[in-house]
């Protein structure tokens, strides 16, 4: 009976919006515990163990993360053609919201590393929103939040990965090889040509994309872009006459979500979280990059997301969330601020294994997003609901 209680129990965890950003949350934890730990020298040294010709933490950073980046492209696909941002008036408030949340953490962090050309180049570090953290905290608080401002929220969030999806694409590749580049542009026209012809088996879209992954990987690119090129050539409409399961895209995005919310994304935190700060001393703490993305998260994205909706309702581009007060707002976009996942990943990106900047961007993205969370989480429990 007992037994039967803690399943039931663990099944219902599993289903809440919480959970994952709970379960982020505690893997964060644990990664500082053991990077502090008699334990540090084999979780570092695991990390760096090469396999397969890539080291442990390559594959869990360009391959794992790969699936994680198809099933944001997934959604990004779905809500733009079926969901939440269907039509431009829905995309208006967190589009312009997003717009505001990326700008604004980038001039911060540029103001304070301005005289730093190497370290310029994490200007994108504060500019990331992780929906499962700031959805967890959200879920938290239960019928306190309107469900417009959780629809508000995932929208401004999925358009945020967008825009990060861009940033790496644009600013964050490197060498170009033209020969891998081709191959992966080939791959990428087998899956339009099965799109083209409704397949609605997922077989052959999964084999071609594994092909285009390991071409992205090895053309300069970086490998998770491949994980959103092939969503976005997954059908998600089937012929009317065709009976049978549900589209492909449906179908891969149930079969990714939990792997990626309890597995993977799980993987790359307690992996990328880990900091030793043995011989951290002040100046590491409060320098350039960690105080400039912990203030890009905490300043700039609460500031450039607030501003952007004030000023889109001001001048009647577009409406706040139904039954929001501009208080809830507010908290809503301090918890845009908990960067963490996408922040940890660019940081990644702009300094490489081995650069002495890594320890102080996951310092600044852990301060700036644990900040951001606790400051949005007291405003959104203290503010009164709005009356119906």
């Amino acid at each position: 009976m007992a037994r039967t209680g803690l399943t039931r129990a663990l099944r219902e965890f599993l289903k809440s919006e919480a959970a994952g950003g709970i379960v982020l949350m505690v893997v964060a934890v644990l990664a500082l515990i053991v990077a502090n730990s008699p334990l540090a020298p084999a979780y570092f040294g695991a990390l760096k163990a090469h396999v397969g010709g890539l080291s442990v933490l390559h594959w869990i950073n360009d391959a794992l993360m790969a699936l994680f980046f198809l099933l944001v492209g997934l959604e990004i696909k779905r809500e733009m053609l079926e969901g939440e941002l269907s039509s431009w008036q829905a995309r208006a408030l967190p589009g312009l919201a997003a717009l505001g949340g990326v700008v604004a953490p980038a001039l911060i962090y540029a103001a304070l590393n301005r005289a730093d050309a190497h370290a310029l180049r994490g200007w994108a570090i504060p500019t990331a929103t992780d929906i499962a953290f700031a959805l967890g905290v959200l879920a938290l608080l239960g019928s306190r939040i309107p469900n417009s401002l959780k629809v508000f929220l995932a929208a401004l969030a999925i358009i945020d990965d967008l825009v990060a999806v861009i940033i790496i694409a644009l600013f964050y590749t490197d060498q170009l090889s033209l020969p891998m580049l081709a191959g992966a542009a080939a791959g990428l026209a087998v899956l339009a040509l099965f799109n083209r012809r409704n397949l609605a088996s997922l077989w052959p879209y999964l084999l071609v994309g594994v092909a285009v992954w390991v071409f992205v990987l090895k053309s300069g690119v970086h490998a998770t872009l491949a994980g959103v090129a092939v969503a976005l050539l997954i059908p998600l409409r089937l012929p009317l006459d065709r009976l049978g399961p549900a589209a492909p895209l449906l179908r891969l995005e149930h079969a990714l979500h939990k792997p990626v919310a309890f597995v993977i994304v799980p993987i790359f935190g307690f992996a990328n979280a880990g900091v030793s700060f043995a011989g951290v001393v002040p100046a590491n703490v409060l320098g350039p990059v960690p105080l400039g993305i912990a203030l890009g998260l905490l300043l700039g994205k609460q500031a450039g997301v607030l501003g952007a909706c004030w000023l889109a309702v001001r001048t009647g581009l577009a409406r706040m969330p139904e039954g929001a007060g501009l208080s809830q707002t507010y908290g809503v976009a301090l918890l845009c601020g908990i960067g963490f996942t996408m922040s940890l990943f660019i940081g990644l990106l702009a300094f490489p294994d081995g650069d002495a900047l890594q320890d102080r961007v996951k310092i600044g993205v852990l301060m700036g997003s644990l900040a951001s969370g606790l400051a949005g989480y007291l405003v959104l429990r203290l503010v009164p609901p709005r009356a119906p």
